[in-house]
C-alpha cells in the first residue's frame, strides 16, 4: 500500500522516503533553523520537519522534567523550557518557504488543537503525529479534518492503543503511515527492536516506518532492511550543545553518512515481489533440472517414474513436471540418456 505527499508516493516499492527532524534543535533561533533546513539538502533529505508548539498550551502548570530533560535544561519549569524554542507564525513561515526553495517538503507536528489552524495555515502537504498524541482523539480530529496524509509515531504504545487509532482514523477515511519509535532520548541500541516494523506492517495494511532516536549511524539502514519505507531523524548543528533533543540527533556529517546507510539499504533491499530476475537466468537454464530416459524405449512405450532421471540443465521438460510425464506415450523410439522434450510425448 501506498499513500502520497505532495509529488511522491510513499510505500515499500518506492525509494526510502527520508524525514530530517529539526524539532527545537534550532534552539529558538530561526536563522540556525535555515542553517539546518541546508544541511539536510546536503545530506539528501527528502523532507524536513517543524515542530509547531505554544509551551502554555502544550504544558499544565504542574508538568514536570522527563529523566532526559533534567539533565540538558537550567530553566526552573517545562514550561519556561520550551518557550524558549518557539518559533512564532513567521518564522515557521520562513523556514517551511526555505525547505520548499531547496527542492524538500516541508512536515510540521502540531501538539495542541490551537496548533492545528497554524499548521493549515502553512499548506503542508503532510502533518506528523508525535507519538503521545496516538491516544489524542482531541488532536487527531483537528488533524483529520485538515485531509492531509498523516505520519503517525508509535512510542510507548501497545498495540491495542495502536488499532484504536488507526480503527478511529480509517472510520473517517484518513491516509496515514505509521512510524516504529522507541520514546527515549537517546534510545540504547539494544532496545531499538527494529524487528517491530514488520510487526507492524503485518498488522496494518498502510506504509510502516521508523522514527530513529538512536545514535546508530546504521540504525535507518537496518530499519529499511527490516521493512521501513519512512525514515524520520532528529538532525543537529552540535549533539553536546545542551537541550532536549541535541544528545539523541545525528550532526550534520553524521546525518550525511546516515542517509547514506538508508540508501544503501535500500539498494540491497530491492523493490517488488519475489520473481526471477534477469541477472538470474543463465543460472536458471544450466542448473535446473530437466528429465532424461535411464534406458532406451520404444515407440509408444507408456512412460514410468523408474525410465527416467533428472540431469542439468534446464533444456529439457523440467523436472518438476515428473508426475504430469509419467503415463504418457512416445511418439518414437528413443535411446538412453536422451533429454525429454514435450514434443516427445503424447
Amino acid at each position: 500500500m501506498e499513500i502520497h505527499i505532495g509529488q511522491r508516493s510513499v510505500g515499500l516499492d518506492q525509494p526510502v522516503f527520508v524525514i530530517a527532524e529539526i524539532g527545537v534543535n534550532h534552539d529558538g533561533s530561526v536563522e540556525r533553523a535555515l542553517e539546518l533546513v541546508a544541511h539536510a539538502r546536503a545530506a539528501g533529505a527528502d523532507a524536513v520537519k517543524l515542530q509547531v508548539f505554544k509551551a502554555t498550551s502544550l504544558m499544565h502548570t504542574s508538568g514536570g522534567f522527563a529523566e532526559y530533560q533534567k539533565s540538558t535544561s537550567s530553566d526552573n519549569s517545562a514550561i519556561a523550557m520550551l518557550q524558549r524554542y518557539e518559533l512564532n507564525a513567521q518564522q515557521c513561515r520562513q523556514v517551511v518557504a526555505a525547505i520548499r526553495e531547496q527542492g524538500m517538503i516541508p512536515i510540521a507536528t502540531p501538539f495542541s488543537p490551537g496548533d492545528v489552524a497554524e499548521i493549515q495555515s502553512l499548506d503542508l502537504p503532510a502533518i506528523k503525529i508525535a507519538s503521545p498524541d496516538l491516544v489524542n482523539p482531541v488532536l487527531l480530529k483537528g488533524v483529520a479534518s485538515l485531509g492531509r496524509p498523516m505520519l503517525l509515531s508509535t512510542g510507548t504504545a501497545t498495540m491495542d492503543e495502536i488499532r484504536r487509532a488507526t480503527q478511529w482514523l480509517h472510520a473517517r477515511n484518513a491516509t496515514y503511515a505509521l512510524l516504529h519509535c522507541i520514546s527515549c532520548y537517546p534510545t540504547p541500541a539494544e532496545q531499538a527492536h527494529l524487528g517491530w516494523i514488520s510487526e507492524l506492517a503485518r498488522c496494518f495494511p498502510v506504509p510502516v516506518g521508523y522514527s530513529d532516536h538512536t545514535t546508530d549511524e546504521w540504525a535507518g539502514g537496518l530499519a529499511v532492511a527490516a521493512g521501513a519505507c519512512v525514515i524520520e531523524k532528529h538532525l543537529t548543528w552540535d549533539r553536546s550543545a545542551p537541550g532536549p533533543d541535541h544528545a539523541a540527533s545525528a550532526d550534520p556529517e553524521q546525518f550525511v553518512r546516515y542517509v547514506a546507510n538508508i540508501r544503501h539499504s535500500e539498494s540491497l533491499r530491492g523493490r517488488g515481489g519475489k520473481r526471477v530476475l534477469p541477472i538470474e537466468e543463465d543460472v536458471r537454464l544450466v542448473s535446473r533440472q530437466s528429465l532424461v530416459l535411464t534406458h532406451d524405449l520404444p515407440a509408444g512405450h507408456v512412460l514410468a517414474e523408474a525410465d527416467l532421471t533428472v540431469q542439468r540443465p534446464g533444456t529439457g521438460i523440467p523436472a518438476a513436471e515428473i508426475a504430469s510425464v509419467v503415463g504418457r506415450q512416445l511418439k518414437e523410439s528413443l535411446k538412453a540418456g536422451t533429454m525429454l522434450q514435450r514434443s516427445a510425448c503424447s
